[in-house]
């Protein structure tokens, strides 16, 4: 499949629609009000609230596991038909999580890293990333 989509992570707080198509993957909206419209969401790839209080590791091993479940694929296909919907080929996973402040990490990077790793295609962050991922230390 040719993918008609180009993927990038955020947060809420830093999204911009400049930036592209925003899409929710936390289990909750965020409880504030956005000054944006968020319509679209890639529920699967929310973190099982199982996973939270564990230790990073295990929760990109579970997560990791979560990815493999539901596959290239089927996730293809649910970008490429919010892209369609949506009239632009930019998509932005947004979640929570400042990553420039240090020790932060999230599932949104553990998601990028799966998918380079699974189709080649660079999920570019927008936001600022912290010393830990700049060194390549997360990805």
């Amino acid at each position: 499949m040719r993918e008609l989509f180009e993927l990038f992570t955020h947060r809420y707080q830093g999204f911009d629609p400049s930036m592209g198509v925003p899409v929710r993957i936390t289990l909750a909206p965020p409880r504030w009000t956005l000054p944006y419209r968020l319509e679209y969401r890639v529920p699967e790839l929310a973190p099982a609230r199982a996973y939270f209080g564990t230790e990073r590791a295990t929760f990109e091993s579970a997560y990791r596991a979560q990815l493999e479940g539901l596959g290239v694929e089927e996730l293809a296909n649910q970008f490429q038909g919010i892209a369609v919907k949506a009239g632009d080929l930019r998509l932005v996973l947004l979640c929570f999580e400042d990553l420039a402040k240090p020790g932060e990490w999230c599932h949104r990077r553990m998601f990028a890293s799966w998918w380079q790793e699974r189709t080649g295609a660079q999920v570019r962050e927008l936001g600022s990333l912290g010393p830990a991922y700049e060194q390549g230390v997360l990805l």
